[in-house]
């Protein structure tokens, strides 16, 4: 049985360390063959929308639009149902390939067998 990884990242440009390591530990994983899936939760939902995640800089870091186009490639991205609608987001904003979902299928996610998830 394949073992499966969660990333989720809590922070956007709040935190910008935080969520850098964040999507490069899944696009690192995708990389690696790994079954991934990426949420992104509170400020870090803004990089499901087309164009936000090249705003973002950190020195000494992937540039975010090459990860989080490595993980769409080879994973699945979430954002967060609560965190969209607080900051309007609907399914018909954000990045082909980017679904909205709940906890419920996040915890699916997580309490599947083989699944180790981490959270930035």
């Amino acid at each position: 049985m394949a073992r499966s990884l969660i990333v989720k990242a809590t922070a956007g440009s709040d935190a910008p360390e935080r969520c850098a390591q964040a999507f490069t530990v899944a696009a690192t994983a995708v990389a690696a063959g790994a079954e991934v899936s990426l949420w992104l939760t509170g400020e870090s939902a803004w990089f499901a929308l087309p164009g936000r995640a090249a705003e973002f800089d950190l020195p000494h870091s992937a540039p975010l639009p090459d990860l989080l186009e490595a993980v769409l490639a080879g994973g699945k991205v979430t954002v967060c149902t609560q965190c969209a609608a607080r900051r309007d987001i609907t399914a018909d904003d954000v990045l082909p390939g980017v679904r909205i979902a709940g906890a419920a299928a996040f915890v699916e996610e997580t309490l599947a067998d083989g699944a180790q998830a981490l959270v930035y």
